[in-house]
């Protein structure tokens, strides 16, 4: 048998063994990604960090919409978000202080803590030319090299002592912005041709700014670098439900090493059903751009939105990118802080008429998704709005979804420490219901091949084979044509000559 007839034939069997109807899984009362019937997700584990609140049950238990909530450590985002922007100052390690610790920092604690941070920004020598070495389009791959690489440099990577838990947790927080700065300027220049730079942190700048700075130097403004703390905040946290924070918490309850963990939960951030949700929101946005003439015709929004959710224009996907939420219900309070943001430096850039226009799309896109029957509420969720934020920051796609990790490290090694630490921790480790039925083993079921079968090889074999002549005919023809004109070439020369 060919080796990739083989392979061919084993996928096509994966699509019996792993046939689960859907039915089994109210059989056996299975709660399909860990939700319940109700859509509320199945409660597998207890924290003090953070409280999403997208809900309320009445009486009777069932759940009743209710205006969305996040606390960290007990304290609304909202209240922590409101002073920063009335005040016009930087947060992001003031709320790294409040997610690792449990209580805000004092002035004195505040500044001993930036500077910590600040100390532990510079990579050494070896992670840089790591970096450069791992050259590739995916920076969040790049990341997690990394941080599986800050293992080998660390010199005590597995001890899992509340000391050493939280020195590995502030060097994360703080390398992570590093990382991602030479990461893509490193891509750009490899993939784009550009020139490289690799510049140092400064000492006298917080994380969001300095990460400006490494990756445009002084090409932003004192906003940029205000909106982009605010979105560090914003995103910081988010319940140790979501599927990355569980990752890590999953990971850690092994007593496995920090950085193993945290790898872990990159990869699952990675995924565009997690973090890579909001390059989908900004390119639909440009989609709608070019399609709708009149930004502010709301019948041709419903009518091209509607379109969309019937799967006859942009992606056929039948979704609106942006809306909906797997807990919140009446509103994201995360989106509600970012639709301000974006106001505010909207303003700044000359693009209040896109943001008008992504105001409108919310606004229809939520009562077209309702007028088609929808029972649970709709509202913009995290992603409808960073995008563009991001986009007027100047930033490029390549990163939005890093920067979503820059911001999560936090919430990650503050759930890490609460799972290695509290008095009845277990591993975590839940049940499947198997419904294979038992069979009988044989070492040799058949040595023969059935007719089908044998029909099958031979067409794949032979297909394989037609289309390898194919490119090889190609090839020749291409060959030929270029000497063709070679030979044309040269005989309208001589004829130039001759005459």
């Amino acid at each position: 048998m060919k080796k990739e007839y083989l392979i061919y034939k084993l996928s096509d069997e994966v699509k019996n063994s792993c046939k689960i109807d859907r039915e089994a899984f109210t059989k056996y009362g299975v709660k399909r990604g860990l939700r319940n019937e109700d859509g509320s997700g199945v409660l597998v584990g207890l924290t003090n960090i953070g409280n999403v609140v997208g809900y309320e049950r009445d009486a009777e238990g069932k759940l009743q919409p209710t205006e969305g909530k996040l606390y960290y450590r007990g304290y609304e985002l909202d209240d922590i978000v409101t002073p920063l922007l009335k005040e016009k100052r930087c947060g992001f390690e003031e709320i790294a202080f409040l997610l690792l610790s449990g209580n805000l920092p004092d002035k004195e604690e505040l500044a001993a803590f930036r500077e910590l941070l600040n100390d532990n920004m510079p990579l050494d020598h070896r992670t840089i030319v790591h970096i450069i070495d791992l050259e590739g389009a995916n920076i969040m791959n790049i990341l997690a090299r990394c941080v599986l690489e800050m293992y080998t440099f660390d010199p005590n990577p597995d001890d899992i002592s509340r000391d050493n838990l939280m020195r590995q947790s502030i060097e994360l927080i703080a390398k992570f912005p590093t990382i991602v700065a030479y990461a893509y300027n490193i891509y750009r220049h490899s993939v784009q041709g550009r020139s490289l730079h690799i510049r140092h942190p400064k000492e006298n700048l917080g994380i969001a700014e300095n990460f400006l700075y490494m990756l445009k130097h002084e090409n932003y403004t004192e906003l940029d670098a205000r909106m982009l703390d605010l979105l560090l905040i914003i995103q910081a946290e988010h319940g140790g439900g979501n599927n990355s924070t569980f990752t890590v918490r999953v990971t850690s309850s092994t007593r496995t090493d920090t950085y193993s963990s945290i790898a872990a939960g990159i990869g699952s951030l990675k995924g565009p059903l997690h973090g890579g949700a909001n390059i989908k929101v900004i390119n639909m946005f440009h989609h709608l751009k070019e399609q709708i003439a009149d930004w502010t015709n709301i019948d041709e929004i419903d009518t091209y939105l509607t379109r969309m959710l019937d799967k006859k224009a942009y992606d056929q996907s039948g979704l609106i990118y942006g809306l909906g939420h797997a807990v919140y219900t009446m509103s994201d309070p995360r989106a509600v802080e970012l639709k301000k943001l974006a106001g505010e430096l909207a303003k700044e850039k000359g693009r209040v008429a896109e943001y008008e226009f992504l105001k409108l799309i919310e606004q229809e896109g939520i009562k077209c998704l309702m007028a088609r029957g929808r029972t649970k509420p709709a509202c913009a969720n995290l992603d409808f709005y960073s995008g563009f934020i991001y986009e007027m920051i100047g930033l490029p796609q390549e990163i939005y979804t890093p920067i979503f990790a820059m911001a999560r490290i936090v919430g990650w090694t503050a759930h890490r420490i609460e799972e290695l630490n509290f008095e009845s921790r277990r591993i975590i480790r839940p049940a499947y219901k198997n419904i294979q039925d038992s069979k009988e083993y044989t070492q040799y079921i058949s040595s023969t091949k059935s007719s089908p079968e044998k029909y099958a090889e031979i067409i794949f074999v032979g297909g394989a084979f037609f289309v390898y002549w194919i490119r090889v005919w190609y090839l020749l023809v291409i060959v030929w044509s270029i000497k063709k004109r070679g030979m044309a070439k040269e005989m309208e020369v001589s004829h130039h000559r001759h005459y």
